[in-house]
């Protein structure tokens, strides 16, 4: 029709075609979100360094002996910078908050306290990438916790994802050996203290939801920078005289390792940066995605978190470690969308 063959409608059909998937994939490179690449670039290569400066941290110091200064350190590093921006002209607005709401902080900050300082035991007395594998399974003290403290409704489907999680955890925490036995493979001050940080994390979760829903405090405080702010700083307040109760007596061996000695000062500098600013950059980021999205990100960064650890620190995560490594991701995974993919069936316990 038209004086074209077939030959020549095909040529330029697939012309046509040709040119328009040159002009759609322009158009997505045009359309990237180069500053939302870039808050997940900064936030998965800060939570990567922050694992390894906390843990080499604890190894030039002695271990988990003085967990508790390097979480307390760590925090009072990320008060001075968050107090920088208020004061350095035009970088960020100090927020308005009253008494009362900083009070109504409190619960939030001090569980803050608590999940951080419990996770710098965790990854100082144990393997990193262990510890994260046990940090993975927070959804299912989230799960617990906000049933029975705090009387919300779960569906049933996320109580049947809590199987994967559990476990997974439990087949992380085995090795085989050569000859066929199985044996148990973590600290015990590794599993305690990251089971203890997800507890916290749990109660860090609901507190920080409900002060989100009181009326005017989310305008009083002016964005989520200075929400984490005022979170660290009431952390800082709780983690001081913790400090002196727990490690007191021994304090001037840390002062002297941290004067002297170049690996500590070093890495508890650094890693109070990154953790400030991973976790900052962490919820800037989730703020402009979709809850599935937020989804993959998390689970994504944990991967790169657990497998750039063992690495590093020479920590096996082959076998049983790495079966019970992927059956717990894909389960804090698949907990986080199942609603989602679920919708319409509406069934709660």
């Amino acid at each position: 029709k038209n004086g074209l063959t077939d030959v020549n409608f095909v040529h330029v059909t697939k012309t046509v075609n040709s040119h328009q998937l040159h002009i759609f994939i322009a158009l997505s490179v045009v359309m990237i979100d180069i500053p939302l690449l870039t808050y997940f670039a900064f936030w998965y290569l800060g939570n990567y360094y922050y694992n390894i400066q906390n843990k080499n941290a604890a190894i030039a110091s002695g271990g988990s002996d003085f967990a508790m200064t390097i979480a307390t350190a760590q925090l009072a590093v990320g008060v001075i910078y968050a107090l920088f921006l208020w004061v350095a002209p035009d970088a960020r607005k100090p927020p308005k908050i009253t008494v009362s709401d900083f009070f109504l902080m409190i619960p939030a900050g001090v569980c803050s306290a608590g999940a951080h300082a419990a996770s710098v035991f965790s990854l100082a007395a144990g393997g990193v990438a262990f510890g994260q594998i046990v940090k993975a399974a927070e959804p299912a003290f989230a799960a617990v916790i906000g049933t029975f403290v705090y009387g919300k409704k779960i569906s049933i489907y996320k109580w049947l994802c809590l199987i994967p999680i559990i476990g997974g955890v439990c087949l992380a925490a085995l090795k085989q050996n050569a000859d066929g036995s199985i044996e148990m493979d973590f600290t015990m001050g590794g599993l305690i203290g990251a089971l203890i940080a997800n507890a916290f994390a749990a109660f860090k979760g609901n507190e920080s939801k409900k002060l989100m829903e009181t009326p005017g405090i989310k305008d009083r405080i002016g964005g989520v920078g200075n929400q984490f702010a005022i979170m660290t700083i009431i952390a800082l307040l709780t983690s001081i005289p913790l400090v002196f109760i727990k490690e007191g007596p021994r304090i001037n061996e840390f002062i002297t390792a941290f004067q002297t000695k170049p690996a500590v000062y070093q890495n508890v500098i650094l890693s109070g940066l990154t953790f400030y600013g991973y976790n900052e950059l962490a919820t800037m980021t989730l703020t402009k995605i979709s809850a599935v999205t937020n989804s993959v990100a998390n689970t994504a960064k944990r991967v790169v978190v657990i497998v750039g650890s063992a690495i590093v620190f020479n920590e096996s995560i082959s076998g049983l470690k790495a079966i019970g490594c992927a059956v717990c991701i894909g389960g804090v995974f698949l907990d986080s969308i199942i609603d989602d993919l679920m919708k319409g069936k509406p069934k709660k316990v």
